[in-house]
């Protein structure tokens, strides 16, 4: 008959008060094991509990997040920081949006991970409380984590690409980018499968791990650069102060408060090319309006250089025709 251990408090309490042996080994089976497994589970749902509460602590300070609110104390006073404060609220619903469900995914993901760990941890502890030895489930846990590693990579590498393009912010729903292969608005970012569409309506899945690298075109700031065309005949100098003229007017409109957050820029002449002279103008813009700012600055300068007088580049070409000759006197005659 099996003798009580050294660990089993409940059996050698039953056999000291009574010297009954059988009697302490049942008692130790219908009390003491089911109490020792109540009390690990129930250490397991504590421990679970209490970081799940940390979890959601993070969770929540991510959420409200500091750089927004540092950024509107920091613009005040004067027109380019209004209106660099009008930006920074036209994006604050959709960066809070972004920040809250970047920071619920990441909560998400560790809740899982954590409840996992600490399930296992209480399974292998449970399985040993019941006396069976727990290290060939361990070894063999360890090569089936091996086995699923190597059986498993890219569904590994998409997972954990996933997870640090979610964590370092390299973009969110609704911005614009360009993954190379694939380009367009981004609509669903999971941990394995980014999903975007591009200007045609097309709908691409992009596998996390196959992206190397991202272009994004609506964080923080944007940019129009706009090249203009002239000929060579035309007054740079008076092509540059009526391009300075429209961006300015653009600048100045009430309807792009917000858009345009620092004063236009005429950088003067880019290139010299076989059309014309380019001359280049940029405007610094909230996220995402870079397009808009490009169109409705084409349309102006165009009525604003047919007002002024001033041509825009066109495209000329001279094509030269090779004489053949005549077949009965030998002279060289012009196709007509």
């Amino acid at each position: 008959m099996a003798t009580c251990a050294s660990d089993e408090w409940l059996c050698n309490w039953v056999l000291d008060r009574t010297g009954n042996q059988p009697l302490a080994n049942v008692a130790d089976w219908v009390v003491g094991k089911p109490s020792a497994l109540v009390g690990l589970v129930v250490i397991g749902l504590l421990v679970r509990w209490l970081l799940h509460r940390v979890i959601d602590r993070v969770v929540r300070q991510a959420e409200v997040g500091m750089l927004p609110d540092r950024l509107s104390r920091a613009v005040t006073g004067g027109k380019v920081a209004g209106r660099v404060g009008a930006a920074l609220n036209l994006g604050e619903d959709a960066g809070y949006t972004r920040r809250v469900q970047r920071a619920a995914t990441m909560g998400s993901l560790l809740k899982s991970i954590v409840t996992g760990v600490v399930f296992a941890v209480i399974a292998l502890m449970f399985i040993s409380e019941l006396g069976y030895d727990i290290a060939p489930l361990i070894a063999s846990a360890g090569i089936l984590g091996v086995a699923l590693g190597f059986g498993a990579q890219t569904l590994v590498k998409d997972f954990l690409s996933g997870i640090f393009m979610i964590f370092e912010d390299q973009y969110g729903v609704g911005d614009v980018v360009d993954l190379g292969e694939a380009s367009g608005t981004i609509e669903a970012v999971s941990l394995r499968v980014t999903r975007l569409r591009d200007v045609n309506g097309t709908v691409w899945y992009v596998r996390n791990g196959e992206v190397l690298r991202v272009g994004n075109m609506s964080q923080n700031w944007a940019r129009t650069v706009l090249d203009v065309t002239v000929g060579y005949t035309e007054d740079l100098v008076k092509v540059r102060q009526v391009l300075e003229e429209v961006a300015h007017s653009l600048w100045d409109d009430e309807d792009f408060t917000g858009q345009i957050i620092e004063e236009p820029e005429v950088w003067g002449v880019e290139s010299l090319g076989v059309e014309g002279i380019v001359m280049r103008v940029t405007l610094k813009t909230a996220p995402l309006q870079q397009w808009a700012i490009a169109r409705t600055m084409r349309e102006r300068v165009k009525a604003r250089f047919e007002a002024e007088g001033i041509n825009l580049a066109v495209a000329q070409r001279v094509t030269w025709q090779q004489s053949a000759p005549s077949a009965a006197s030998g002279e060289p005659t012009e196709k007509s």
